[in-house]
């Protein structure tokens, strides 16, 4: 299995979940591949935020070698399933499928098509930020048991 995951700029949400879902997948001793893209291109390059790095060691999740990637329509190719954080990302990474089949990757992180808020703007928000991608990616990795 390939997931990618993706937000906005690729340093704050998306990372996060990168990181959580390898940690999540090793420990149940899944074969996966998990990578995370912003469908931005502001960071590209940059570590995540330290605000995620910060909240991410604290629940002993390690993601401060990752680097910000922008999606792009070879996504499509790479992986088999592409979570999104948002409204807004689910638009933008549509935007960019070529046909049906590229569609039928794209998923909201969250159930019913939820919001994963971005916690860019407001510091509080890093730890329930965490722990909803935490949940959901435990649902995700437990399905697939």
């Amino acid at each position: 299995m390939k997931i990618l995951m993706v937000c906005l700029g690729n340093i704050c949400r998306s990372p996060l979940a990168e990181g959580i879902m390898r940690q999540l997948a090793q420990e149940k001793g899944l074969n996966w591949e998990i990578d995370s893209a912003g469908t931005g291109n502001w960071h590209v390059g940059h570590s995540p935020d330290h605000r995620a790095i910060r909240e991410a060691r604290r629940q002993g999740v390690d993601i401060s070698g990752l680097a910000a990637r922008q999606f792009e329509t070879a996504d499509f190719d790479r992986f088999d399933r592409i979570y999104v954080m948002d409204h807004n990302n689910h638009r933008d990474v549509l935007k960019k499928a070529r046909n049906e089949a590229d569609k039928a990757k794209v998923r909201h992180l969250l159930a019913d098509d939820q919001d994963v808020p971005d916690p860019w703007f407001d510091d509080a928000l890093f730890a329930p930020v965490y722990q909803l991608i935490f949940n959901a990616c435990k649902d995700i990795a437990d399905q697939e048991l």
